[in-house]
């Protein structure tokens, strides 16, 4: 089987991975999902690539440029999903290595993401496969 990399540009396209990425964020809709990732394309530079199975999507990534005074220059990781009957097979690993190179080649300097506390597989994954060391815990607030 052939798979292909690619960035989701237009609007049918990031309509397209949808399914894949509902599985992910299961509490959005896809009216709100397009919202969203329109918003944050035009607001945060959110990019969104789809690994692709003989054309069909089955594993995505979101991420957005960013600078901090604890990271400087860095990606951060927003979404990453890989389609439940298309695990194991190493499109996480490879769409995370994508970023991985696309960073290095516009000069950030390195990925950040975090993952949900009962995700213990993708933790074995991030620190396993991918390297990535545990270094803060991430605390949220809902004010609304």
């Amino acid at each position: 089987m052939a798979t292909t990399i690619k960035e989701l540009k237009c609007l049918e396209e990031i309509k397209q991975a949808f399914p894949v990425m509902k599985q992910l964020r299961t509490h959005l809709d896809q009216e709100t999902y397009v919202e969203l990732v329109t918003e944050a394309r035009e607001v945060d530079q959110y990019k969104m690539y789809a690994l692709l199975e003989d054309d069909i999507i089955v594993a995505v990534i979101g991420f957005k440029p960013m600078i901090t005074l604890y990271n400087g220059r860095f990606i951060w990781v927003c979404d990453l999903v890989t389609d439940s009957d298309k695990q194991s097979k190493g499109y996480g690993q490879k769409l995370l290595s994508y970023v991985h190179d696309w960073a290095k080649l516009h000069n950030y300097h390195c990925v950040s993401l975090s993952s949900g506390l009962q995700r213990e597989d993708a933790h074995r994954f991030y620190e396993e496969k991918m390297g990535y060391d545990k270094v803060s815990y991430v605390f949220k607030t809902n004010l609304i």
